[in-house]
């Protein structure tokens, strides 16, 4: 019953959160510079009855607090409206447009988990000069952003050498995954430094624990030790990261997708915030925070479970 009321308490936590980020979604966009108005009419003068008309058509005469409330109930309908640059509806373009960012995340985190993993472990456990070499790899993947990662991949395995395509998508699964594969390594490798580093450093940490010691004292195979009493003591301090993990691929996958012009939702946000189609870019951010904070509900749910010793709810003070 206690996990019960502490999901419900998160769940209405989340409600709440995501309702003030929807006012800020909303209002963020009217305090740029420019209007819609002005794209639409693409640099041409007009009447004034030819603006009223594009501000009825898409409710921009109306207050401001009107046209939250409707746009808020639009979107609790599922209904995100339509876009003002691409004629057509928000929901489309997404539907359209969503499975290459997700295919693309999914490609990127599994690279992460299984790289980053593994490299922390075999440094934790190996010592000496396979750590010093993880280390500096992992300083390197650290060190180099999405972006540059993005361009110096593209150069050398797309343009010259010609193992992969410089862009696009493909049809069909696998020339997606084919196409996909570069931009999924720019988009992995700065995190899987950042969690072979975390997953190191709480492996470390736990093998001079008295446990350890007490279980390697009685006899216990050291892949044993390291798997059952090492790395699932570890594993709390590793979830918490792989939150992180997430919501950072969330964010820079609009660098990547705009880099190998993947077409995905990334690269709709960054044209629709040129274009200022706030239908879109309201929609897009909207899904993005909503997505960022399911994961760390799933995080905050899943830590209990996977470490007994996390309390649920606030952390007391120590007195």
């Amino acid at each position: 019953m206690s996990f019960l009321r502490f999901a419900l308490r998160r769940l209405a936590e989340m409600a709440a959160t995501l309702f003030g980020a929807s006012f800020v979604i909303f209002g963020a966009m009217y305090l740029a510079p420019g209007n819609p108005a002005s794209f639409l009419l693409a640099g041409r003068s007009a009447s004034p009855e030819a603006l009223r008309a594009i501000n009825a058509q898409y409710h921009l005469d109306e207050p401001f607090a009107v046209q939250y409330v409707r746009w808020l109930g639009q979107v609790v309908q599922g209904d995100f409206g339509r876009s003002i640059t691409y004629r057509t509806d928000v929901s489309r373009l997404l539907a359209d447009r969503l499975p290459s960012t997700l295919l693309l995340i999914s490609m990127a985190l599994v690279l992460v988990l299984a790289a980053g993993l593994l490299l922390g472990w075999i440094g934790a456990v190996r010592g000496g000069a396979a750590d010093s070499t993880i280390l500096v790899t992992t300083t390197f993947a650290i060190g180099t952003p999405s972006f540059v990662a993005a361009v110096l991949l593209q150069g050398l395995f797309a343009v010259k050498l010609h193992w992969f395509p410089t862009g696009g998508t493909g049809e069909g699964l696998g020339p997606m995954l084919w196409h996909l594969t570069l931009p999924a390594v720019a988009l992995a490798l700065y995190l899987i430094g950042m969690l072979a580093r975390v997953t190191r450093a709480a492996m470390v940490e736990v093998l001079g624990q008295e446990h350890v010691t007490v279980a390697r004292s009685r006899g216990v195979a050291a892949h044993l030790v390291v798997r059952r009493h090492v790395f699932r003591n570890a594993l709390g301090t590793v979830l918490t990261t792989g939150g992180l993990i997430v919501s950072t691929l969330l964010v820079t996958t609009v660098l990547v997708e705009s880099a190998f012009s993947v077409g995905g939702i990334g690269q709709l946000l960054e044209l629709s915030t040129t274009t200022k189609d706030f239908p879109t870019v309201q929609a897009i951010s909207l899904i993005m925070v909503a997505l960022f904070m399911t994961v760390n509900l799933l995080v905050d749910l899943l830590h209990p479970l996977v470490d007994p010793r996390v309390a649920l709810g606030p952390r007391k003070q120590a007195a």
